[in-house]
C-alpha cells in the first residue's frame, strides 16, 4: 500500500527545510537506511536516510523547494506497480491551508486577554515597481555616422580609440589624425559605443531566501533593533604579529593571523571575564559564561555560520589552527553538527582577507560582544619622533551596553593590543 514520506525535523529549531538534493529518483527501490535526501536547514545541510523500504513513486517537493516540518515530500509504495491514484498524502497541511482553516474558525470564541502590541513593528520596505512610460534613448554613438578621414579611422582602430569622444577640426567637422590625441581609449571607462537599454529603469526579480539566510536576516534584524550596541576601536601595530607568523612558517608551522587573534582573544577574555558574557532577554538577566567558547564567523554560499572553538583558552596556537581549519572546511560543506555551531560566548568576524580598512559587526545574541578584524595596512606611523612606514590593523569591538560597560570593553581592547603587539606571549 502507498505511504508518505514527510519533511523530517532535523534539529530542535528547524521549522522548515529546503531539499538540496534527491539521492533517489522516481521508480527507484529504496531500502531502509539508504541516503534519501539532503536538506538545507537554518544552520547546515543535513543528510536524511530512509526509515522504511519501498519504491519511490512520486516526488512532491523537488530540489530547490522548501517544505515545513511534517509536510509530505514524497509518496512510496510497498510494491513496484502498485497504483497511487486517489491516494492522499498524510502529513502536515501546507501553510496556505492553515490560513484558510483559521479564517473559518468560529466567530464567538472565548474572550482572551488583549495581546500586547509589539513595541517596534517592522515597517514595510517593498521594492518600487519598474518605471512606466519611460522611453529609453533610441540613438547611441553606435548608430551615428562619425565623419573621419580614412587615416584617422585606421589609426583609431589600431590604438583602440573612441572616435565618438573627439570633435573633428577638419572640413565639416571631420576628424583628422591631429585630433586623435584628444580621443578617449575604448574600454572600461564608459565612453565606448553601446546599445540603447531595452528594459525599464527599476526592473528587478525577487530571489527566495534559503532557510539559513532567512534565520540570519531575522536574528540580525532583532539584534540590531533591540541590543544597545556601542563600539570600541583600537589600532594595532601589526609588525610583531607579521614577524612571528613568518618565523613560524620558517619552521613549517602554518598558522593564520586569525589563529593568533583567536588565541589572543581567549587569553584577554580570561583576564576580563565581564566581556565573556551574554544577555538573557527572557529572564532579563546577565549571562556570565564559565567557559571561553569562541565562535569564528565563516562565510558560506547560503550565508554566514559561526562554528565554535570550545575551551579556546586551553588550546595552543597549533591546536587552534587545526581545529579552526577543520571547522571552516566542514562549515562550507554544510556538514557541521549542531553542537559545533550552537552556543558560544564570544564571536570573531574577520574580513581582513578582503582588504577592508575598518568595519563594525552586529552582536550575535545572546552573546554580549563580537570583535571585527580588519586588514593589515601600510600606513605612516610615528616612532622615536620620526614618521616611518608601518603596518597597522584596526580592531573594533561591538558590545551590548546592558551587560558590559565602556571601561570594561576598553580594558579588554588594551589587553588584546598588548598581546598582539607582543605575540611571543601567545606561544606560551
Amino acid at each position: 500500500m502507498p505511504f508518505t514520506q514527510t519533511m523530517p525535523k532535523l534539529s530542535p529549531t528547524m521549522e522548515s527545510g529546503m531539499i538540496a538534493k534527491w539521492h533517489k529518483k522516481v521508480g527507484d527501490r529504496v531500502e531502509a537506511g539508504d541516503l534519501l535526501i539532503e536538506v538545507a536547514t537554518d544552520k547546515a545541510t543535513v543528510e536524511f536516510n530512509a526509515i522504511d523500504s519501498g519504491y519511490l513513486r512520486k516526488i512532491l517537493i523537488p530540489e530547490g523547494k522548501e517544505a515545513i516540518v511534517n509536510q509530505p515530500i514524497a509518496i512510496f509504495t510497498e510494491k513496484k506497480d502498485e497504483s497511487i491514484e486517489g491516494y492522499k498524502p498524510e502529513g502536515e497541511e501546507k501553510p496556505e491551508a492553515k490560513v484558510e482553516e483559521k479564517k473559518e474558525a468560529p466567530k464567538e470564541a472565548p474572550a482572551q486577554p488583549a495581546a500586547k502590541p509589539d513595541a517596534m513593528a517592522q515597517p514595510v520596505f517593498a521594492a518600487e515597481p519598474p518605471l512606466k512610460g519611460y522611453t529609453p534613448p533610441t540613438e547611441s554613438p553606435e548608430g551615428q555616422r562619425i565623419l573621419a578621414s580614412p587615416l584617422a579611422r585606421r589609426l583609431a582602430k589600431e590604438r583602440e580609440l573612441d572616435l565618438a569622444t573627439v570633435t573633428g577640426t577638419g572640413p565639416n567637422g571631420r576628424i583628422m589624425e591631429r585630433d586623435l590625441e584628444k580621443a578617449q581609449t575604448l574600454g572600461l571607462v564608459g565612453f565606448g559605443r553601446r546599445a540603447a537599454p531595452t528594459i525599464a529603469p527599476g526592473t528587478f526579480e525577487l530571489e527566495s531566501m534559503t532557510p539559513m539566510r532567512r534565520v540570519i536576516a531575522q536574528r540580525l534584524q532583532e539584534a540590531k533593533s533591540f541590543i544597545p550596541h556601542f563600539y570600541v576601536t583600537q589600532k594595532i601595530n601589526a609588525e610583531p604579529i607579521l614577524a612571528i607568523r613568518e618565523q613560524l612558517l620558517n619552521v613549517e608551522l602554518k598558522v593564520t593571523f586569525n589563529d593568533l587573534i583567536v588565541r589572543a582573544c581567549a587569553l584577554a577574555l580570561k583576564q576580563h571575564p565581564t566581556v565573556n558574557s551574554g544577555f538573557d532577554s527572557v529572564s532579563q538577566a546577565a549571562i556570565r559564561f564559565k567557559t571561553i567558547d569562541i565562535a569564528v564567523a565563516v562565510n558560506v554560499s547560503a550565508g554566514l555560520i559561526t562554528p565554535i572553538v570550545r575551551h579556546a583558552d586551553y588550546k595552543n596556537v597549533g591546536e587552534l589552527s587545526v581545529e579552526i581549519r577543520n571547522l571552516a572546511k566542514r562549515a562550507k560543506e554544510g556538514k557541521l553538527e549542531m553542537h559545533e555551531y550552537k552556543g558560544g560566548s564570544f564571536t570573531i568576524s574577520n574580513m581582513g582577507m578582503l582588504g577592508v580598512t575598518d568595519f563594525s559587526a552586529i552582536i550575535n545574541p545572546p552573546q554580549a560582544a563580537i570583535l571585527a578584524v580588519s586588514a593589515i595596512l601600510d600606513e605612516p606611523v610615528v616612532r622615536n619622533e620620526a614618521v616611518v612606514p608601518g603596518k597597522v590593523m584596526n580592531l573594533t569591538l561591538s558590545v551590548d551596553h546592558r551587560v558590559v560597560d565602556g571601561a570594561a570593553a576598553a580594558e579588554f581592547m588594551k589587553t588584546l593590543q598588548k598581546l598582539l603587539e607582543n605575540p611571543a606571549a601567545l606561544l606560551i
